[in-house]
């Protein structure tokens, strides 16, 4: 899905320039690579988007941790700090002795 955003006059020339003295291949590179240093310097903020790509179910526990830069132990810790809790999904097994459950009852 392409993006696009609006900036500083300057910001464009330093980017036209970065381009035209052989730094980088398109603007493009320009933006991800920035968006890449500034994401690594800003582990925070790797963090707090991983939560949110979580939570919105996008990725997976595992990616999520990647994206912050953790363990999965960790990335679980900073879920729960946040009061955010896990909702596992139903195996075939759970359903499986539920239905078991069920015909005890009857």
């Amino acid at each position: 899905m392409p993006s696009s955003y609006n900036l500083p006059e300057l910001v464009k020339k330093e980017i036209d320039a970065l381009v035209k003295a052989g730094y980088y291949s398109s603007k493009s590179d320009v933006v991800k690579d920035a968006l890449r240093t500034f994401l690594s310097e800003k582990k925070n903020l790797r963090t707090a988007a991983a939560v949110e790509l979580y939570k919105r179910d996008e990725i997976s526990l595992g990616k999520a941790a990647e994206i912050a830069d953790m363990g999965i132990v960790e990335f679980k810790e900073v879920l729960a700090s946040q009061g955010y809790k896990r909702v596992l999904p139903v195996t075939r097994r759970d359903i499986k002795r539920a239905d078991e459950m069920m015909k005890k009852m009857r």
